[in-house]
């Protein structure tokens, strides 16, 4: 292993010691070194904000800065912690009567968790009560692979890779009645998605939320994970839809966005601004995944 990706390991073992309250101190500090760091980072940052709450507000802006800061910088608590500790740290669960009554009723669960507030704790939130399977792609960094795999694959938290074998995963579990977790709001590879409206700008959007909602049986249920201040915890949340799917592939994407929209706005300032929602799809990635989630539809 090179020596820099040692020094990472060593470097999340060391942090994840650490209690959460000083992380996430540290993390706001970190958060604006950053900002100052990288101008294309803070411009986007600033833009990406600006747009979706239609002005620039400073005081959310800020707080925005720092939050992205901490949600780093806690990911060795909620990777590397024992499991009940970390389900220990959300503090107050609000909706679960949501899941009960899809399990009372033999639907499976399809679990929408935008990057919004500590979206990390929510799948180990559920598999601490019920088996959840979460759609998984390994780190730019490979070092660290083996931390993420360690924290999320423990429990009754069960991963599948995003490409066509990991896609039948998912669709299978559904069909057995059971959840499956994943993230709508990271920009798809070409071949992945649909132009849909996102802050009412134009945002390459992956379509296999809205494909995996169309699943027979189904129920979908948005969740996040609000951060509180001083290290305190967090609030685990479960919401309903707003807005019910149509079935029409490109309007239940659109709808889809409208809903991560709406999470959003509860909480402007933990969502991670700074990541680059309206960039073009990547061209010539070897991703099975792209068959699967946008050209095949799964079976229903």
């Amino acid at each position: 292993m090179p020596v820099a990706d040692v020094l990472l390991d060593l470097l999340f073992r060391l942090l994840s010691r650490l209690p959460l309250s000083w992380l996430h101190r540290l993390g706001g500090g970190m958060g604006w070194l950053a900002y100052w760091a990288s101008p294309s980072y803070a411009r986007r940052l600033r833009a990406n904000l600006a747009n979706a709450l239609g002005r620039d507000d400073d005081a959310v802006r800020r707080a925005a800065i720092a939050e992205a800061g901490r949600q780093a910088l806690e990911l060795p608590f909620i990777w590397l912690r024992p499991a009940p500790e970390v389900v220990a740290a959300a503090v107050r669960t609000e909706g679960w009567e949501l899941v009960e009554q899809a399990r009372a009723e033999g639907a499976g669960i399809l679990f929408i968790t935008p990057h919004l507030g500590c979206f990390e704790i929510t799948a180990q939130c559920i598999a601490a009560q019920i088996p959840i399977t979460v759609l998984y792609r390994p780190p730019r960094k490979a070092a660290l692979q083996p931390l993420m795999e360690a924290g999320r694959a423990r429990g009754r938290m069960r991963t599948a890779p995003a490409d066509v074998s990991g896609v039948r995963r998912l669709v299978k579990t559904l069909r057995s009645h059971e959840a499956v977790g994943m993230l709508p709001d990271q920009v798809p590879g070409a071949g992945e998605g649909v132009w849909a409206p996102f802050f009412g700008k134009p945002a390459w959007t992956m379509t296999l939320a809205a494909r995996l909602a169309a699943v027979k049986g189904v129920r979908v249920i948005y969740t996040w994970a609000e951060r509180l201040p001083r290290g305190e915890g967090y609030v685990f949340r479960l919401q309903a839809p707003a807005e019910a799917l149509s079935g029409e592939l490109e309007a239940d994407v659109a709808t889809i966005n409208r809903e991560v929209e709406r999470l959003i706005l509860q909480c402007p300032q933990q969502y991670l601004w700074g990541y680059n929602r309206y960039k073009q799809p990547r061209k010539g990635r070897e991703d099975e995944a792209a068959g699967a989630s946008a050209g095949q539809e799964p079976p229903r």
